[in-house]
């Protein structure tokens, strides 16, 4: 009977242990561990998710007692199950495993991608915040208005009741609203179905993938945190950000994402460098050179009217991508400037609870208040930080428009970006004879 722990951060690891471990009679997982995302490492993955051979659930317990867990439960292996690392830190973690006594295991794509009876798009990065969301929706509107039936499955993000979560599938606001979601899952939900697109997420992804197939001639997966695709997909289509060039070949699984495209989207060659640009199509081309590259820009637009020039500006970017994403700042940065903004507020010096506890671990952020809102305690600490903050306006980066859950005394004004190709073919037409197939199929 081998032992083994999974270490995760709430999605791929649970996956992985549903497609390869949940009936396997010779291993017995002994506990997930939990990083990167609040509040998820004092859980329990329950019973009724994790099948006979687990009557008790399995404990999910902070990363940091790894070793210890390693020693007290003899564990012969530790399978790490997460993503967006760098390699330093990925074999940082190997090495904490193996000074412990255990193997160290990442299990690649084909022990866990799931077949599909539709055909699969996967649109997935090489880290977060590369603009992966705007592409996935800009891949589904076009099957869409071809006229075949998508659906959208999003990469994991299950910080609630995870029996409630098994299978979510959203069409409406209202359903989005029903499932009490954190930000970062409203950011995700919220603009695929205000443009009539249907989207499923959850935790048990083969029972999620067999119902979204009943309704849909096309899956297209929605990736998330730079993970690669659960589904095995027909058509692979990784996006990179020369905002930080070399970081496609830097990161576990980004280079992976990478190696495995059909389509390279080079985003954000509006914001970049063109030395940056070069660099970047330099690093996919030397790993993987017959895929088709697209360069497109990520144009920032902000609501409302006016100059924000004499503004005392506090800018709120998207959570993953200002914390474990890696960067100091966003699209609300972005905008702002546009907008005429030369004073920013600072939220560091102000920041209450756990909005000061995520700045002391990415100390990298810079003078931008992340939006984090994992549970009502969370948002309530965001809500105390931008009214300490002083600030006369409030430039939300978030894909989610704050002001329907934030309840403050100065204006909110949202800035929403979208993908634009500016090179030939784009992706309307390298998808055109696939969809003359897919349409041939349904």
């Amino acid at each position: 009977m081998r032992r083994i722990v999974i270490m995760g951060a709430g999605g791929r690891d649970f996956h992985n242990f549903n497609v390869v471990y949940r009936g396997d009679e010779h291993t017995r997982v002994v506990a997930f561990t939990a990083a990167q995302i609040p509040g998820i490492d004092d859980r329990c993955y329950p019973a009724g998710l994790a099948g006979g051979l687990y009557p008790d659930g399995i404990p999910i317990r902070p990363e940091a007692e790894l070793p210890q867990l390693i020693v007290e439960q003899e564990v012969d292996e530790v399978v790490f199950a997460y993503s967006d690392l760098s390699y330093d830190q990925v074999m940082r973690k190997a090495a904490i495993v193996q000074a412990a006594g255990a193997s160290f295991t990442m299990l690649g794509p084909d022990a866990t991608m799931l077949w599909s009876s539709c055909p699969v798009v996967a649109v997935v990065a090489a880290r977060t915040g590369c603009g992966k969301s705007q592409t996935s929706r800009r891949v589904a509107t076009f099957l869409r208005d071809s006229g075949l039936r998508v659906a959208m499955v999003r990469h994991p993000m299950p910080y609630g009741d995870l029996m409630a979560m098994r299978v979510q599938r959203f069409a409406t606001q209202a359903d989005i609203d029903a499932s009490n979601p954190t930000i970062e899952e409203r950011e995700e939900y919220e603009e695929p179905v205000r443009m009539g697109l249907i989207m499923y997420a959850g935790v048990d992804y083969e029972a999620i993938l067999r119902q979204a197939e009943q309704e849909a001639d096309v899956i297209v997966w929605d990736g998330g945190n730079n993970d690669f695709s659960f589904f095995r997909p027909d058509l692979t289509i990784t996006v990179v950000d020369p905002l930080r060039p070399g970081h496609e070949l830097q990161y576990q699984p980004g280079e992976v994402n990478v190696r495995l495209a059909d389509v390279v989207v080079v985003n954000k060659v509006d914001s970049a460098t063109s030395e940056a640009v070069a660099q970047v199509i330099e690093n996919v081309r030397s790993v993987n050179p017959t895929a088709t590259i697209v360069r497109a820009k990520s144009p920032v637009v902000l609501a409302g009217e006016g100059s924000l020039a004499g503004k005392k500006v506090l800018v709120v970017e998207d959570g993953p991508t200002i914390t474990h994403g890696g960067m100091p700042f966003g699209a609300g940065t972005v905008a702002a400037r546009h907008a005429g903004a030369a004073e920013f507020v600072d939220p560091r010096s102000v920041a209450v609870g756990t909005i000061a506890d995520t700045y002391r671990k990415y100390p990298h952020i810079g003078p931008v208040l992340p939006a984090m809102g994992y549970g009502d305690a969370q948002l309530a600490d965001l809500t105390a930080t931008i009214r300490a903050s002083r600030c006369d306006v409030v430039v939300n980066g978030s894909p989610f428009a704050l002001s329907r859950l934030l309840h403050i005394d100065v204006p909110i004004r949202d800035a929403t970006y979208s993908l634009q190709e500016v090179d030939s073919p784009g992706l309307s037409e390298i998808l055109s004879p696939w969809i003359d197939r897919w349409r041939r199929a349904s």
